[in-house]
């Protein structure tokens, strides 16, 4: 039976962007196992007891199966290796991360991998991305997961959704790397930090 998991930013006794990851749990549960009763996370939560940034993992399949809270640290990013991968599926968020694992080891000396699917740029294994065209910031629009932040930032028009192929970079000034537990432009680098396919 699949898995899958949430992964959400706990600090100063709140619990970030909890509907919009009780929205993705509740329609994978509806896809995977034609479960129609949505499931409330606020109730099961117990953000209060958490005032530093804490990374919620939830892991479900039709019930919840376990909660935990992780004290979080930013690992940083200073080089990003380009992956090829044209049939990874990724779109719902499984708890079984091995193809992305196997990807990983593949990035040498870099910190990270960008997933370039068909010449286009997708995600790293772990962040959404954004990239600045001098004008705006552009994220994939055929991201490998629609994340929670990524949603966020689209509905708040601070990212506009584009097309990034890998050989139009030089286009592209800075790529910016982020998720539902790191902040948009926490995370930033040059686009010279991307080594290329």
């Amino acid at each position: 039976m699949c898995r899958f998991i949430e992964t959400i930013r706990i600090e100063n006794g709140n619990a970030h962007n909890l509907d919009a990851h009780e929205r993705r749990m509740n329609q994978t549960r509806k896809v995977f196992f034609q479960n129609g009763s949505d499931m409330q996370l606020s109730s099961l939560l117990t953000p209060s007891l958490y005032s530093e940034r804490t990374r919620c993992r939830i892991e479900y399949d039709e019930e919840i199966v376990r909660i935990e809270y992780i004290p979080y640290q930013l690992r940083p990013v200073y080089n990003i290796k380009a992956i090829q991968s044209d049939t990874l599926d990724y779109r719902f968020k499984y708890a079984d991360r091995s193809v992305l694992d196997h990807l990983f080891k593949q990035k040498g000396n870099a910190d990270e991998i960008l997933i370039i699917q068909d010449k286009r740029l997708t995600d790293t294994t772990i962040c959404n991305i954004a990239l600045w065209n001098g004008q705006e910031w552009i994220t994939p629009a055929e991201p490998l997961l629609r994340g929670t932040m990524r949603e966020k930032l689209l509905s708040e028009q601070k990212i506009t959704k584009g097309t990034i192929h890998i050989e139009e970079l030089n286009k592209y000034q800075r790529i910016r790397l982020f998720n539902a537990m790191i902040d948009f432009g926490e995370v930033e680098l040059p686009v010279s930090a991307i080594t290329c396919l």
